[in-house]
């Protein structure tokens, strides 16, 4: 037997944004002007918890500022370029674990 259709469901999927994506997306919902300082960044943001992988697992914004050496971004994109190293090697060092494994085969 087959499961019906959704009937009338005419919307896309959603999807799961992490990384600078997510951030991406925070950034423009908090209304950051740029040039911006790391501490004006986390100041507007509220939760500074961003998502790196699909499964969910964050880090924290200003945790992560901490580890650049710089302290102020020109632009978004120059804020953006400078954060994608950290984390995408976050994505892949938990990518790697027996537990990211396993999180990326069960459905949830």
């Amino acid at each position: 037997m087959a499961a019906r259709p959704p009937q009338g469901d005419t919307e896309e999927p959603e999807s799961i944004e992490f990384g600078i994506a997510a951030l991406d997306e925070r950034l423009d919902r908090a209304g950051v002007r740029f040039p911006a300082t790391s501490e004006e960044l986390v100041a507007s943001m509220g939760n500074t918890q961003v998502p790196y992988d699909a499964a969910g697992n964050t880090l924290d914004l200003a945790e992560v500022l901490h580890e650049l050496p710089e302290e102020e971004f020109e632009t978004e994109r120059d804020l953006l370029n400078r954060l994608h190293p950290i984390f995408e090697d976050r994505r892949r060092s938990g990518a790697g674990s027996l537990l990211g494994r396993v999180r990326s085969i069960l459905p949830f």
